[in-house]
């Protein structure tokens, strides 16, 4: 889970972030059943994770990193392929 790229602060950020989200999850109603969070609670929790998310967003930028940038699997297929032409290698038909 630590990544030694990242500051002490993103790595809280990120710690703060991934909690939040769990009890959420955890608490995720179910079928005909009431949340146990309160509004106010629920409320809470958005604001936090508003507040995490501009500042990772802040930090990403005095970093000068793309914000659009997302993981990618090895194993996930390619959107485009980059073709390298040599010359005097084409081909007629």
């Amino acid at each position: 889970m630590d990544n030694p790229d990242l500051s002490k602060e993103q790595q809280i950020m990120r710690a703060m972030r991934k909690t939040l989200t769990s009890v959420v999850r955890d608490c995720a109603p179910r079928a005909d059943q009431p949340s146990p969070l309160s509004e106010g609670t629920v409320e809470n929790i958005r604001m936090c994770l508003g507040l995490i998310a501009a500042r990772e967003s802040e930090l990403a930028e005095a970093l000068g990193l793309s914000q659009s940038q997302r993981p990618v699997f090895a194993d996930e297929p390619k959107s485009a392929e980059v073709l390298q032409f040599m010359p005097g290698t084409r081909k007629d038909h």
